[in-house]
């Protein structure tokens, strides 16, 4: 997944234990890689 929205494995893994916030632009790439919605992933 790192690969395919262009960051590497450690910024997923932070994203994934919620020690990274991405930016608007990120979310909606991981997203739109995972089939979901920014709202479903943080819970925005």
């Amino acid at each position: 997944m790192a690969a395919e929205i262009g960051v590497s494995r450690q910024t997923v893994i932070a994203m994934e234990s919620g020690d990274y916030a991405p930016s608007v632009y990120l979310a909606l790439k991981v997203a739109r890689v995972l089939t979901s919605t920014v709202e479903e992933l943080w819970g925005a």
